[in-house]
């Protein structure tokens, strides 16, 4: 009987064991209140899930996955999620209230709910633009508290490894001075970039034509400015309006002046471009790409730009309306040019 009984104890402890072996896959599963599709999609660079939601907004399904954070959408509301092969985790969310409804519960809910809860704070700097108009002192009041809760979250949550903490603060970090260089670059462009005050200048670049042009040898006329690419899909867009727009204003008191920030080795794509959609107007190549102190001096960070400049140098717009919207015509109209 005692054998019997011993035998049966290890039977048992080995049923235990393999009953606490880790899944080689994630569970995820949930309610979804008003959703916004029939599935849901899990998503990174290198991976893509649908799961499909039931009629009563619940689903559950299983993926094998790296361990690392994904994209949870839900028609085109999305969230982050962090996966780990093992975890468990419920999910409940009403979609009227996307962000501020999500709670995680299961074998990984503390970090899912630390990612939920650092999403709102996120919003607080990001997509809160009042905080742009803000004297200095004032803005650094607010950010620096959203910053600080952020950083009093990520300490306080229980259950989270060594690297993600340590990637998650680096985040913060990044964030923070993504948040800062945007107050100053607006403030800058509030003052240094307003109407009224000097156009930064550009000295001896390439000009398509031959020889060298600098900003102040174009000086006398309205200068409409046109900073692009070869390798810019939304700029290759604008051609087409930009050669009526040129077309209509020929021969007045304006001058359309396109600069590539094309890299000096890819010249002769500029070249070519020109040559193949027969562009007109100045045609120049900056010295230096994105790099060029024109680009910088004038804050772009993104292509296409467009410039207006009035005959005395004086900035009129540092960012002005593209050829294919109808404010620009508008707002040569109201110049008299």
């Amino acid at each position: 009987m005692k054998k019997t009984l011993y035998v049966a104890a290890i039977a048992l402890a080995f049923v235990a064991c393999k009953e606490q072996e880790p899944k080689d896959y994630v569970t995820l599963s949930g309610t979804i209140t008003d959703k916004n599709s029939d599935s849901l999609v899990v998503r990174s660079r290198t991976y893509q899930k649908k799961i499909d939601i039931g009629a009563d907004g619940t689903f559950s399904d299983t993926l094998k996955v790296e361990k690392g954070t994904y994209n949870l959408f839900d028609g085109k509301e999305s969230t982050t999620i962090f996966l780990e092969n093992g975890f468990d985790i419920k999910l409940t969310l009403d979609t009227k209230q996307f962000d501020e409804t999500i709670t995680y519960s299961g074998i990984g809910e503390d970090v899912n709910n630390y990612l939920a809860k650092k999403a709102l704070l996120q919003e607080k700097v990001l997509y809160n633009f009042d905080l742009y108009d803000l004297e200095k002192s004032d803005f650094e009041k607010e950010t620096n508290t959203v910053f600080e809760s952020m950083t009093a979250l990520l300490e306080s949550t229980k259950n989270l490894d060594s690297t993600f903490v340590a990637g998650q603060s680096k985040q913060i970090d990044g964030l923070k001075e993504y948040v800062v260089t945007n107050y100053e670059d607006k403030q800058y462009t509030k003052t240094v970039l307003a109407k009224g005050k000097p156009s930064p200048k550009f000295s001896n670049y390439e000009n398509n034509a031959g020889g060298t042009t600098s900003i102040d040898d174009l000086k006398g006329k309205y200068l409409y400015v046109d900073v692009w690419a070869t390798w810019c899909g939304p700029c290759k867009r604008e051609i087409p309006f930009l050669k009526e727009v040129e077309k209509k204003y020929h021969g007045k008191n304006i001058e359309f002046v396109s600069i590539s920030i094309d890299k000096q080795a890819d010249k002769e794509k500029w070249k070519t471009m020109i040559a193949e959609k027969e562009l007109g107007g100045t045609q120049l190549l900056a010295d230096s790409d994105w790099r060029s102190k024109f680009v910088q001096d004038y804050k772009i960070k993104g292509i296409p730009r467009f410039i207006l400049i009035a005959p005395d140098g004086n900035i009129v717009s540092a960012d002005a309306p593209r050829p294919s919207d109808k404010r620009l015509i508008d707002l040569f109209a109201e110049l008299k040019i």
